[in-house]
């Protein structure tokens, strides 16, 4: 691994810190998902961190290791507490993880001060403070108190403002860790070198939610797809019915902006040619292929259809940079999984290929992961909203206040 970040920005690593016998707090995401039974049901982000902290391990560091889980809205609610964290991490790691029951105060100084060289402790979830959200400087000065260094690592949290991401570095030297030099190194590659042809997939519910990063994209690649429930506005910008469709009827004249903005620069721009239909989504049984683009009235667009996978296939194929966002219809239901299942795997055949192919986002990771591809991806970011608005050109502000190196 290397000791600087380079893309363009250059962040100093927390490779060039003192770290032995050091307490380390280290900012990492541990936003993971949970069943009924208290089970976490997808281990990603905990595995993303493992560098990270294996590293500092291995440093004889004390490792602190501070988290939000869920929307608690600042007060304690222990159905968000992290403490069935610790028992995994703890096997992933193959070492015994502690646990605090705050993250700050006499509780988080008690199991800081037990801490011996090469050790792990869990501090319990910073947003059980409403201090953590609205950027408090005395709540980040008070984490800051509990270590001689701070490494920022979570890539999924920098794109926020909050006090774990930007009041501890200026009291602690800081750097960043190996997730987060991973993820800004191979965004960062998108942005400033792709190797073409660059394809952007888009997905999801709301153009309203990717305005700046759709923006961007027209700057940025040489062909545009969009798909999702977001495509029925494009759709509608060129003219087509688009039956009972999800629309953003607002955002009508703004896609017609896009389109002309994508032909003066010669970005092609690849909508949906058929979709799979239904007038009930509840009901799947009732549903059928539509012959083209158009959608009649009284149906609703659930996933795109057969012509749209034959026109995508090739273009998938043929690029040697992909970055994905968002589904192309509404996957967590089997009968409307079959377009997005078709890209995921797609996309993966173009990455044994030889192609740089990038996923970011809750959805298009749980749609790589339920295709079964991956462990086929160039790359899977942890953070969907940090990624898009690091794609977008937006400063991140906790990566603004690490130190250049």
């Amino acid at each position: 691994m290397s000791s600087v970040v380079e893309v363009g920005i250059r962040k100093k690593s927390f490779t060039s810190l003192t770290l032995t016998n050091q307490r380390v707090l280290v900012r990492v995401d541990f936003n993971v998902p949970f069943d009924k039974e208290g089970r976490i049901t997808d281990d990603a982000r905990l595995r993303a961190h493992l560098p990270t902290i294996e590293y500092l391990i291995k440093k004889k560091a004390k490792i602190i290791l501070i988290a939000h889980l869920g929307r608690p809205k600042g007060q304690v609610n222990l159905k968000y507490s992290l403490k069935p964290v610790v028992q995994p991490l703890s096997q992933l790691l193959k070492t015994q993880v502690s646990f605090a029951e705050d993250c700050i105060g006499p509780k988080a100084y008690e199991g800081v001060a037990k801490l011996k060289a090469g050790e792990v402790l869990l501090l319990e979830n910073l947003r059980f403070h409403a201090e953590e959200e609205s950027n408090n400087p005395i709540f980040g000065k008070e984490m800051a108190s509990l270590a001689d260094v701070f490494v920022q690592d979570a890539f999924g949290a920098v794109h926020r403002a909050h006090a774990s991401t930007t009041q501890i570095p200026a009291h602690l030297p800081t750097a960043c860790g190996f997730l987060l030099e991973k993820e800004l190194n191979y965004l960062g590659k998108l942005k400033s070198s792709p190797v073409r042809p660059y394809l952007a997939l888009l997905g999801g519910a709301k153009v309203s939610d990717k305005i700046g990063v759709v923006e961007a994209f027209v700057d940025q690649v040489d062909v545009l797809f969009i798909g999702g429930a977001m495509a029925y506005t494009f759709l509608k910008a060129e003219g087509f019915d688009v039956g009972d469709s999800r629309l953003e009827p607002d955002l009508v004249d703004f896609c017609k902006e896009v389109v002309e903005k994508a032909k003066s620069k010669n970005v092609r721009i690849v909508l949906p040619s058929d979709h799979l239909v239904v007038k009930d989504i509840e009901n799947p049984a009732e549903s059928m292929i539509t012959p083209g683009v158009a959608i009649e009235s009284g149906w609703k667009g659930v996933d795109v259809g057969p012509k749209t996978i034959d026109v995508l296939k090739p273009l998938i194929l043929s690029a040697k940079t992909i970055f994905w966002n968002g589904p192309a219809g509404i996957f967590e239901m089997a009968p409307y999984a079959h377009g997005t299942m078709e890209m995921a795997k797609t996309v993966a055949q173009a990455a044994k290929l030889g192609a740089t192919a990038v996923v970011g986002g809750g959805d298009s990771v749980a749609a790589v992961n339920k295709a079964g591809v991956a462990n086929q991806m160039t790359y899977i970011s942890t953070g969907g909203g940090a990624s898009m608005e690091f794609l977008e050109g937006k400063d991140l502000p906790g990566v603004k206040v690490l130190p250049e190196a």
